[in-house]
Parts: structure tokens; C-alpha cells; sequence
């Protein structure tokens, strides 16, 4: 038993027992960012092997670029849904120093905790282990572990699953539990390149085409930031020139549009190529547009048979369902735009990515209650 353990135990908290917080403990202190996520796949495979199952890791590290796959686990004959959460960070948790507190656990301020996601993790494992312990019977279905969520959700897009599975429940929302994501916006990233013409700047500006000056064109006449209730555009990143006396041959710009909505989507895309090849065209310049989907939205319907399932399993849990839109992108997102209808549920992760990450303690334990109501008869 190590120290964060021991102060766990004589601190009076609400969760019922302490194996769910050192699961998460041990977890946490495990450093694997984006890309590097072999550590936590071993422990997540050692664990469930202990539980006399069968993880493996799909062959998606050669498409994803991560030092391992997605790991996956089929209980009974694997079913036909998912249980998931990611294994990345966004942030090192090497030096993770978690502190217990009456409600809750944080970091000491001086690097995020890692509750994002290592909190869905634990939660998925000690449901789990507690369901095999106690002998309740359990359903069909999958578990599944994804890499690169936090940066390219490259793990979720190149999941190699069974296709037996109709639906995924994701546990990785910073939401407090009893709240899921039933509708999610797509993000469209742009990459623009503007050609202009070098000349010196003092001798010769009249010779030279300005990069930087056709973007600003296009910038000034484009509607930036919030867009309407459901739309946002932002340009994050500009870069151009060489030299003071040097007109501005090459500007590049990176940015993204997001909605709720692909159809303002699209309309907002071409709102940016109309402005910037016509400041192009009026400067004697040429520009390049290159658009690709970071994530798709999508739209889940109380109809959908994830929806009444997910909404059930709150309501059996003891807590209130409510159904939320989201501004950001997760395994949901990928795994929907495939065809597979996944919801994104609610774990408590506040202040995700900050040095201020805390979860409660009654946070882990509904979480665990939800994916107990998910995965037993």
C-alpha cells in the first residue's frame, strides 16, 4: 500500500471503497502522451489478464503512428457494443503528485492529475473487476482502449472492431455524471498557402506582390470568432516574410471552422475560399486552399437504441439523465462519422489539461455505477 493510499484511508470521503481510487492512483502516475501510450496498454492488458480475460491490441499503430494499438477486450462472444476510453494524456503526469482532499482528489498544482482520461479508465477496469468478483452476470460485449484522442483521434478512426458492434458507450466527457453528449460539432480545418512575389522592399517594392497584404484583404472581410448559436471560425496561426526589406512572398495560415451544423460548415468554407482568391486575384497573387476534417459532427436521437440504452443505464444508476451538445471532438466523433452511433458519457474530469484537474470521489463511484448498469444482467 503506498502513501496516497494510506491517506485515502482515513480520510472521510463518500465512495464506498478505496480499490476504485487505487486503481485510478496507479494509473495516473503511468506517463504516456499521445503517441506513446505502451505503458498504460501493458498495465491495462496485465490488469484484465489477472481477471482471466483476453486483451489484445488491434494492428492500428501502423496507420495511427503510436508506439502501440488500441487494446481490446471481448467479453463472452464480444456482443454487440463497446465500453471505451482513451490512454493518452494531453500533458506528462511522470511527476504526478495526487493529493487526497475531503471530496476529491488533485494534483499538487505542479502537473495536471491525468484525469483525462485515466479516470474513464479506471472506472471501466473496476467495473469490471468488481462485476468478476462478485459474480454478477455479465452481457456481451467489448471492451476497447484508443490511442491519440488528445491530438489526431487517430485511435478511434482506425479501431479495428468486430462487426458484430452496433453501438460504443465512451466514458470521457468532463461533464459530471448523468450528463451524456447526444449531439457534437464537427471541426473542418483549413490550410491556406498565399504566393506572392519577392522584390526589395526599399528599391523596388512596386516589383514585388505582398503576400501578407492579400491575406489581410481576405482577413478583413471575412466574420471571425462566434458566427451564430451553433458556429465558430478562428484563424490560429499566420506566417509570412523573411526579412524587413524583403516584400512578403509566402503567407501561410492555419485555421478552423466549427458547427453543429455541416451545411454552415460548408458555407463558411466557401465564404474563406471566395475572399481569399479574390484578394488573390486582385493583387496579381495565386492562393492554395486545402480543407480536411479534424472531426464530423454528429446527432444522436432519443429514438436510437444507444440513446435509450445510455438513458437507462443513468436512470438505473440512481441518477438523472441529461443530454448535452458539445464544442469539442472525441472517440464519439470518430466512431460515429464510421457508423457506429456512440454517445459520449459524462465522468466529472474538471478543468481538463490544467494543473487545477480534480475529480470527486462520488464522481468516480457514479461512473462506475453507470458502466455496472451498462455491462450486467
Amino acid at each position: 500500500m503506498d502513501a496516497t493510499t494510506k491517506l485515502f484511508k482515513v480520510t472521510d470521503i463518500t465512495v464506498q471503497n478505496s480499490r476504485l481510487l487505487d486503481i485510478f492512483c496507479e494509473v495516473i502516475k503511468i506517463n504516456a502522451l499521445s503517441g506513446s501510450e505502451r505503458p498504460v496498454a501493458d498495465y491495462i492488458k496485465n490488469f484484465l489478464e489477472n481477471l482471466n480475460l483476453h486483451p489484445y491490441e488491434d494492428a492500428s499503430a501502423d496507420r495511427t503512428k503510436s508506439n502501440c494499438g488500441n487494446v481490446l477486450c471481448p467479453i463472452g462472444n464480444g456482443g454487440d457494443f463497446m465500453i471505451l476510453s482513451h490512454m493518452d494524456t494531453a500533458r506528462p503526469t511522470e511527476k504526478v503528485r495526487p493529493k487526497l482532499l475531503a471530496d476529491r482528489i488533485t494534483s499538487d498544482g505542479t502537473t495536471v492529475l491525468g484525469v483525462d482520461n485515466r479516470a474513464g479508465i479506471a472506472c471501466i477496469l473496476y467495473a469490471v473487476e468488481k462485476a468478476i468478483f462478485e459474480k454478477s452476470p455479465l452481457k456481451d460485449f467489448t471492451i476497447c482502449f484508443t490511442t491519440q484522442e488528445e491530438t489526431t483521434l487517430a485511435g478511434g478512426l482506425n479501431l479495428e472492431l468486430h462487426p458484430n458492434i452496433k453501438m460504443g458507450f465512451i466514458f470521457d466527457s468532463h461533464l459530471r455524471p448523468g450528463n451524456f453528449i447526444r449531439e457534437s460539432v464537427g471541426s473542418l480545418d483549413f490550410h491556406i498557402l498565399v504566393n506572392g512575389k519577392s522584390a526589395h522592399s526599399g528599391l523596388a517594392p512596386e516589383k514585388g506582390i505582398d503576400a501578407i497584404k492579400i491575406a489581410g484583404n481576405a482577413i478583413s472581410k471575412l466574420s471571425l470568432g462566434r458566427i451564430d448559436e451553433e458556429t465558430t471560425a478562428n484563424i490560429g496561426v499566420i506566417s509570412g516574410g523573411t526579412a524587413v526589406n524583403v516584400v512578403p512572398e509566402l503567407t501561410e495560415l492555419k485555421g478552423e471552422i466549427r458547427s453543429l451544423n455541416p451545411e454552415k460548415i460548408q458555407a463558411k468554407a466557401d465564404e474563406i475560399q471566395k475572399y481569399f482568391y479574390t484578394a488573390a486575384e486582385e493583387l496579381h497573387g495565386n492562393v492554395s486552399i486545402t480543407f480536411d476534417w479534424g472531426f464530423k459532427p454528429y446527432t444522436l436521437t432519443p429514438d436510437m437504441p444507444v440513446y435509450k440504452r445510455v438513458f437507462e443505464a443513468i436512470l438505473k444508476s440512481g441518477l438523472s439523465p441529461v443530454p448535452n451538445e458539445s464544442w469539442g471532438g472525441s472517440d464519439a466523433n470518430s466512431l460515429n462519422a464510421r457508423g457506429i452511433p456512440s454517445v459520449n458519457l459524462g465522468i466529472g474530469a474538471a478543468n481538463p489539461h490544467s494543473n487545477d484537474e480534480y475529480i470527486l470521489y462520488e464522481d468516480l463511484h457514479k461512473t462506475s455505477n453507470i458502466i455496472m448498469e451498462l455491462i450486467t444482467l
